[in-house]
């Protein structure tokens, strides 16, 4: 065991954030803490690192072991280089590695008992250096930049010139060459793409150390926890596993409590009721009965009623009107800032209904396509057609639909007058808002609690057509949840960029990937994505080493091959959607042929009964025994028809 928390207490004046939690990490065990906004999450890990003091408690941490914690928003600020920087983490090394050489360069001067010292100096060195790895400490510092999305020409650039995400990287970095006994870290995907975070991840499950994160990246726990830690209404709860076998268990935890607590109460009014009852009989026993079935409900355990999340907070999106079958056409889109080219020859459609999610790394111009159908950029070149009808609803991470002098309810109910008070604010519990909350000014909000008002608004808007720039960011797990419910009954539009994803795996009909100035499509959630991005990888690199081994043109040529791959797979992406799709109308033609076919038999055979029952029919025994073969034959091609019909539904 490396860390062990008993019975921790803390309390901000009258509100308890913590009470009576305890949990342990075992060595190289990955754990997770999580909970909504404000449960205590970034509280218990302050205390954890001593950085606050509990109230009541005792944290411990194994004897001789090391600890390292990133804080949300950590920052470095120096005048070095982010190479400089993080390479200051092994100073020991760069220190002992020079001490070699000043040895190397001695001995070759030394002689008899001097130069034996220094032989011995020498190969003590070595060993020490090559124990703490010590020949590859530089490609391991390069390999955690390139992970944390650091380019090469980065890697000279000044600390204090990077944006706050930036340094906060860079502290990650630090933090990860130090290699702790424990890593605490909060938040740690904050500042991170996609690709990064995936590094991020394999790096934390092949960590010979314990790790305690802070995140509500939930395909993030997926993959790299294997306890979750609770905090719900000041306790902690412990589960084992990731965070999916987390919230199975979690739900039936919440029916069982519930259920105990609705039958638990209909005992109790039942107890009443007989109370009363023997009560109004007004004799000796049975007050005498009824003061000791009181006395029994006195001693009962009351169980208090489960935190429940409010039906009335789901919220449902119904769009006002229903737009055209095809919503948006985009054709050979190019945009540039000066020389840095972000993508160029973009075409792609999207049809009533779809949920589509652009996804890439920081910096690939992701946002900029949604600024640019919404007109907020102008594009270098290309055509952006919207369908018929079309409603464009438009959430940025700018905010700028928000007025600064009005309060959060003034802000809901001025925008949409028809709703009520508590439609309001059940709309703004849903988004983190609750109690006095409701009455902030706008401009007393962060910038995170800005953008979940933004959001508020949007999901109450009638819009067809959603757009999203980063909807989860800011939102803790039970919000997401919300917002993928809202968006999955969604009758609608979208098209959104997100990071998130566990969203995205959740919501995303179709995956538009941008990168190298171009978009790949996926039909399909994140996993899909996964699964064909990384079989189309593997195929790539077979047929790389393949050409490698004959072909004659060295790095460029394979480098063209690799692009002409790149091509194909797009092409290949683009066929088999093509083959789908004329798959599909043609089951759905032979569906209606089928329906239709079926329609006119048993209206015949319903003909067939009409005449068979007229009085001149039954006395014709030729056109009766042709009207019975008849209606025979009718059966036998409904049954045929009804087994092809259930095979084609399926």
């Amino acid at each position: 065991m490396i860390l062990s928390c008993q019975n921790i207490e803390k309390a901000f004046l009258e509100q308890q954030v913590l009470k009576n939690c305890s949990f342990h990490l075992e060595d190289h065990e990955k754990a997770a803490i999580v909970g909504i906004n404000g449960a205590g999450k970034t509280t218990l890990l302050r205390i954890l690192v001593g950085e606050l003091e509990p109230d009541d408690g005792v944290v411990a941490l194994s004897r001789n072991k090391t600890l390292g914690y990133l804080p949300q928003d950590a920052a470095v600020n120096t005048d070095r280089s982010i190479y400089e920087e993080l390479l200051s983490v092994k100073q020991h090394l760069v220190d002992m590695e020079r001490l070699i050489r000043e040895t190397e360069l001695a001995m070759k001067q030394a002689q008899g008992e001097a130069l034996e010292l220094l032989m011995r100096k020498y190969a003590d060195l070595n060993h020490a250096f090559e124990q703490e790895n010590g020949y590859a400490f530089q490609s391991e510092l390069t390999g955690v930049l390139k992970g944390l999305g650091f380019l090469a020409e980065d890697f000279s650039r000044q600390v204090s010139t990077l944006s706050g995400g930036q340094k906060t990287r860079v502290a990650l970095g630090k933090l990860l060459l130090k290699a702790p006994d424990l890593i605490i870290l909060d938040e740690p995907t904050n500042h991170l793409d996609m690709s990064s975070i995936a590094w991020l991840e394999t790096w934390l499950m092949n960590y010979r150390g314990a790790v305690l994160i802070v995140s509500h990246d939930r395909y993030f726990l997926d993959r790299v926890a294997e306890k979750i830690i609770e905090i719900d209404n000041a306790r902690v709860t412990v589960f084992s596993g990731n965070y999916t076998a987390y919230a199975a268990k979690k739900e039936q935890l919440r029916r069982a409590a519930w259920n105990a607590y609705v039958n638990q109460q209909a005992e109790i009014r039942h107890q009443e009721e007989v109370i009363a009852k023997l009560r109004s009989f007004n004799r000796e026993k049975s007050i005498r009965r009824a003061e000791s079935r009181e006395k029994m409900l006195s001693k009962l355990d009351v169980i208090d009623k489960p935190v429940q999340i409010d039906a009335d907070m789901k919220i449902t999106l119904t769009p006002r009107i229903t737009s055209g079958s095809d919503v948006l056409t985009v054709e050979h889109l190019a945009k540039a800032f000066g020389t840095n080219l972000l993508f160029d020859d973009l075409s792609f459609s999207i049809k009533r209904g779809e949920h589509v999610a652009i996804i890439g790394d920081n910096g690939t111009g992701k946002t900029t396509i949604l600024k640019i159908i919404n007109g907020l950029e102008t594009e270098d070149h290309g055509r952006i057609v919207t369908g018929s009808k079309v409603q464009i609803g438009y959430y940025d991470q700018e905010h700028h639909v928000l007025h600064p002098d009005k309060t959060l309810f003034e802000e809901i109910s001025d925008t949409y007058p028809s709703l009520n008070n508590t439609e309001i604010r059940n709309t703004l519990a849903a988004f983190l808002f609750t109690g006095e909350d409701v009455f902030k000014r706008i401009r007393d909000l962060s910038g995170g609690e800005r953008g979940r008002v933004s959001l508020a608004k949007l999901m109450l808007s009638e819009s067809n057509f959603l757009i999203l720039d980063e909807p989860t960011n800011h939102l803790d797990i039970t919000s997401k949840e919300i917002l993928e419910d809202a968006l999955n009954g969604y009758i609608g539009t979208v098209l959104y960029v997100s990071h998130d994803r566990y969203f995205i795996n959740r919501t995303a009909h179709r995956i538009l990937e941008l990168s190298g100035h171009t978009l790949t499509q996926y039909l399909g959630n994140y996993d899909y994505y996964l699964e064909k991005k990384t079989s189309r990888t593997d195929t790539q690199n077979e047929q790389a080493d393949a050409y490698g081994r004959i072909g004659t043109y060295g790095n460029r040529g394979n480098a063209a091959f690799q692009t002409a791959g790149k091509i194909s797979a797009s092409k290949l992406s683009w066929q088999e959607k093509k083959e789908q799709d004329a798959a599909r109308r043609r089951k759905e033609n032979a569906l209606k042929k089928c329906e239709d076919r079926i329609a006119l038999l048993e209206a015949r055979d319903r003909e067939i009964d009409g005449q068979m029952s007229d009085p001149k029919t039954a006395c014709d025994v030729a056109a009766l025994q042709s009207l019975s073969r008849e209606k025979a034959d009718i059966a036998a091609e409904l049954e045929m028809l009804l087994e092809e019909w259930e095979s084609l539904s399926e």
